[in-house]
Parts: structure tokens; sequence; C-alpha cells
């Protein structure tokens, strides 16, 4: 690629990192340093108070975002994709059933899984939080419309998740301009405020922000509860790079976000100083009364596009569960012919719909709702903090010394602002660690459950050796066309076989036996997707490799079959599966009521014939009981 293209490409990527990556941390100013200064913390509005939040919330920014997440974190990616999942598949590359894990790995792996599970929760908080803190700048023009705010944010996610069906592309192209002219308005408005009081700037100082921690002990550390509202999105950063690649990521971060929030929050630490009584909503005062509306209007919209990328978030992280096999299959609409990453996943949509519009409801105000915000993100980065340190020393053999003095110097800041998040879990920060708890006992439950399973199966197995050699011996009726068995064992016959053998007594001339298998990286390149292999008795085994963030396609895989000497004939075509009801017993496993939760969980799984593409009329369902 030439230069000047290259280039292109790269600022194409940066302009749509704006729009997608930044939405949350991007409207961070709509309420944190407001909550920093709330009236239930007490903390009193005075320039050497406000010089401390401010440094702390500098510090922050750049400590947990830039050295932490853009410095170290990113550059442990897998074949360019990012987030929890595929840094735990990094750390611990050893995690499928079939091998053994010690103490630390598994302790490490049900953390990750936790910390995947927890970013639920957040999905369905930042929507809530997002709007309600845009919408509330109606009170600062025209305190009479505030019974309206609740209604009016209900009503405009509502409409944002029902648009979720038509996919992200068409608005995806200006999602990035908007997001500049955003961070450019903020920007403006906080050089508006500095050069009224520009002693502000002092906070850059980060003996501000220890002084103030030390000065004040308890209420510094709540106060740091509502200072990591800044930084909450950081994480995206981490999640989005396969979307756009390190570099854009980096450039918009250092190119615009950084320096507009930074301008922004001492901007509107700057009015403050001169009018305490602002600390009601700095945001919006910190504008011209003329531009209140204008401004409304923007933060709206940045707060939908800040709410849509935890939600297409939330597919994508659902999308890699499935396929690891923490979560059940589930339907997955394909909302773009190019773009592979762009899904609609219906469930989930509409579960984080009825959460946030439920959230603004119940909560009433962004102020109620930072209390809930919060305490998952922190357990979050600590958990990336945790599996970064084994990434690092597997990845680039980093000194444990090393490795550990960096990681632990992320883990202590990361651990005060938990602690201090902690304080909030009766006042609502229960909330995420509920919808924690509760997805973490179905991933689990689901994963463990699967490992039984496939032990109960692989038991009664009969290898596809010994089928082979009893067609030697007696060799059944065989029927004209294909038949296609879908096995999770390539060294086993599949049941769905054997109980159509038992009850039909007739055998397909030609027999498929194919396996369809899950990586532990994100893609994989075309020359490495397929392995066919002749047996005999008309019978081949197919393998098929896919990334966890791919689909399977076995129709597309059987059609590439015919480079390797198996020409696939759909008309005559016929697919075999198995749909096992799985039955409770009180054989050594899982406690009886996670088996119950296993089973309901099997129940409502989409079809295999839908998750892999089969054609719903060339396929024959065989059913069978299964204990575990």
């Amino acid at each position: 690629m030439s230069a000047p293209g290259h280039s292109s490409r790269i600022s194409h990527l940066t302009l749509a990192a704006l729009g997608v990556v930044y939405g949350d941390i991007g409207t961070s100013p709509l309420y944190a340093l407001k909550e920093c200064f709330s009236t239930e913390l007490g903390l009193s509005v005075r320039p050497d108070h406000l010089l401390g939040v401010l440094s702390l919330i500098i510090w922050s920014l750049l400590m947990i975002v830039s050295v932490k997440y853009i410095m170290f974190v990113m550059r442990a990616d897998n074949r360019g994709e990012g987030g929890i999942l595929a840094l735990l598949s990094l750390a611990f590359p050893e995690r499928r059933d079939s091998g053994k894990r010690n103490r630390t790995a598994v302790v490490m792996v049900a953390l990750g899984v936790f910390g995947a599970a927890l970013l639920y929760g957040d999905g369905m908080i930042t929507p809530a939080v997002s709007v309600l803190g845009a919408v509330e700048g109606l009170e600062v023009a025209a305190p009479k419309l505030h019974p309206f705010i609740v209604p009016l944010s209900a009503l405009i996610l509502v409409g944002l998740f029902s648009a979720q069906y038509q996919g992200t592309g068409a608005v995806g192209r200006v999602f990035g301009p908007i997001m500049v002219v955003w961070f450019l308005a903020i920007a403006i408005l906080g050089v508006r405020g500095i050069i009224r009081h520009p002693q502000v700037l002092a906070s850059f100082n980060p003996i501000q922000g220890i002084e103030f921690l030390l000065e004040h002990g308890f209420l510094g550390f709540k106060v740091m509860g509502s200072v990591f509202l800044a930084v909450t999105g950081g994480e995206a950063l981490y999640a989005d790079m396969g979307h756009f690649g390190a570099r854009p990521i980096r450039y918009a971060w250092f190119g615009m976000v950084l320096p507009a929030l930074l301008l922004n929050y001492l901007g509107q630490g700057a009015l403050m100083i001169g009018d305490p009584t602002a600390n009601d909503n700095p945001f919006f005062k910190l504008a011209p009364h003329w531009s209140i509306y204008p401004l409304i209007g923007l933060a709206t919209i940045a707060a939908v596009i800040a709410s849509q990328a935890l939600i297409s978030g939330a597919f994508s992280l659902t999308m890699q569960s499935i396929q690891m096999g923490f979560l059940p299959r589930m339907t997955i609409d394909h909302t773009s012919e190019r773009e592979r990453g762009q899904i609609y996943m219906p469930q989930v949509n509409w579960a984080l719909a009825i959460a946030s519009i439920a959230l603004v409801l119940t909560f009433k105000s962004s102020s109620n709702l930072a209390a809930a915000y919060g305490i998952a993100v922190t357990l979050t980065m600590l958990a990336t903090t945790l599996l970064f340190y084994f990434a690092a020393r597997r990845l680039w053999n980093w000194n444990p010394w090393l490795a550990g003095g960096i990681c632990g110097v992320f883990f202590v800041i990361e651990l005060s602002f938990f602690g201090a998040n902690a304080l909030k879990i009766l006042n609502g920060g229960w909330f995420p660690l509920a919808i924690g708890v509760i997805l973490f006992t179905l991933m689990s439950t689901w994963k463990t459950g699967r490992r039984l399973l496939w032990q109960r199966v692989r038991e009664s197995a009969l290898p596809i050796e010994t089928f082979l050699q009893s067609l030697d011996r007696r060799e059944p009726a065989r029927v004209r066309g294909t038949a296609v068995y879908l096995a999770g064992n390539a060294e086993a016959t599949p049941l769905a076989l054997l109980h159509n053998l038992k009850h039909n007594k007739v055998l397909h001339e030609r027999v498929i036996f194919l396996t369809v298998i899950i990586d532990e990286t994100p893609r994989l390149e075309e020359c490495n997707r397929i392995q066919v292999e002749p047996l005999r008795k008309g019978c081949w085994r197919v393998r098929t490799h896919y990334g966890f963030m791919e689909e399977p396609n076995v129709v597309d895989v059987l059609k590439k079959c015919g480079d390797h000497g198996l020409v696939y004939q759909e008309g005559e075509t016929t697919f075999f599966l198995s749909r096992e009801t799985i039955v409770s017993s009180r054989d050594p496993g899982m406690a009886r009521w996670r088996e119950r939760i296993f089973s309901l969980m099997s129940r409502n799984a989409q079809s295999a014939t839908a998750f892999f593409r089969i054609p719903p009329s060339r396929v024959v369902e065989l059913g069978m009981q299964v204990e575990i």
C-alpha cells in the first residue's frame, strides 16, 4: 500500500474510532465532576478542593487510559483483537476442556469470565446514565421541564434499542464527525472557563491530588468513587481494538479526546472557582445561555453514540462467549454484507433495553445512577490488570519483577477505586454486581455442563475405525445421496449416525463426518480453514476451523471441499443432527440446581441448524436423552 493511501486509511479509521470507541468516556464530563461535589458526599466547593479533585481526575486519565491501556495493554493483541476474553486466551491458552489446568489458571480463567460478565452490567447502565445526563440539561435552560426528563430519556432509549435491528453501518459513517464536533465543543467551553480563572491549571501538579487525599482522609477516599467516573469507558479502547487497530485509537486519544477532556474538566473547575453554586450542573452552566438547547441536542446525540458503542460491544462479547463455549447458541443477524463485525442479537438487545429503561424509571437521575456506575468497571479493570501480568510473562518473557512492578502500580490505583466504589453498593452498586454474578453463574454452568455432556457422550462413543470395521463385516443397505453428520469428536462415530442406522437400517452411499473446531485465535486464514481426509466405504472426515470472532457456515465449508476432492451436491445431501435432552442425575458433576439451569439453557439454545447455517429443508434431527 502506498504511503498516501495508507495515511488516508489511518485517517478514516481514526475518525471512525472517535465515533465508536470514545463515546462513553467522551460523555463523562456530563456528570463526573458534578458527582465529586454532590450534596451526598458533602465536599465543599473551595479552590483547594477543586484543584485536588481536578488533579485526581487528570492523573487518573493519564495513568489508567494513557499509560495502562494505550502504552501497555493494547500491546497484547490476539491477532489484532482485544478485549478481556481475547486477553484471557493469550494469558491461558491451555484452557480447553481436554487439558488439565493448574489452580492459578482455573482462578484466573474464572476471574476473566467474571470480568466479561460484569461488562453486561456496564452495558445496561451506560445508556441510562449517559442519556439522563444529557437530557438533564433541560433543567438548566427551563427548570419547569424537570418532570419530562425521565419520560423523555426512556423514550430516547426505546428509539435507540428499537433501531438496532437495522445495524450501525448506515449511521456509523456520521458518528465520527459528530463526535469531532462534540470534542471541539467541550474543548472550546473548557478554554472559555480557563481564561476566566487560569489558576485552575495548577491542578496538573500531582501533589495537589495527593495533598487532598491526605488532608481529607475518608472523605477523600469516598470522592475517589466519583473521580473514577471520568475514566469509565477506558476499557473500550482495548475491547474495540480489533475494529480499528491500535494506531488509530492512539492517534484519536492523544490528538483530540484527551486534550478535549482535560480542557473541559479544567473549564468546569474554573467555573466553580468563580461560582461555587454551579456545582449542581457545571457542564451546562459553563456554556453561554443561548447555546444551552443546541448543546443539549449535541450531548444527547453523543450519549446515544456512547450507548451504541456499549450495545455493539455487548453483541461482540456475546458472540465471543458463544464461540468459546461460555454461552449457548443465540440468534445472530448480520446487518452488513461487507463488515463481519456488524451484528444484531435480538435476545441481548432487548435484555439490555428492558434493564436500561428500568434503571431510568427506578433511579430517575444521573446522580442516583452514578452510585450504581463504576463498581463493575473497576472489577473488570482489575481483572484486566491481573490477566495482563500473565500475558506479558507468556508473550514477551517479561521478568516477573518488571511485570509485577508495572501491573502492581495499576492494581493499587484500581483497587483504591474499587474500594471507593464499594461504598456505593447499598445505594445502587449492588445492581451491576448482581448482574455480573447471575451471568457468571450462567456462563460457568454452561461451560461446565458442556464439559460433562462431552464426557458422557465420549464414554459411550464408538471410534470411527471400529465403525468402519463393522461395515467390513456386515454392510447395511446403501441408499443414494450424501449424509453429513456433525461430529463434536472427530475420532468418534456421531451418535446421530448410530441412531439412524439402528432405526432405519440404511446408510447413504457417501457419508461425511464434519467437525467444527473453534480455535483460540479470533480469525483464521482461509488456507488453514479446512482439512479433508478420505476414509473408506464411502466415508470422509472433514475438519473445519474457525476463530472465536467468526461465525461457522457449514454449507460454505462443504462447497470449498471441492478443492480437496470432495464435491458437494446440495440437492443430494441430507444433514443429520442429534438433539440432546439433558436429564439431571445424582451422578458426580454439578449441583442439581445447576443441572436444571443447564437443561433449561440447552432447551432454549438456538438450533444447530440456524447457528451453522444449514438449509432447514435438508435437516433430519434425531433426539436422545443424556444424563449428567
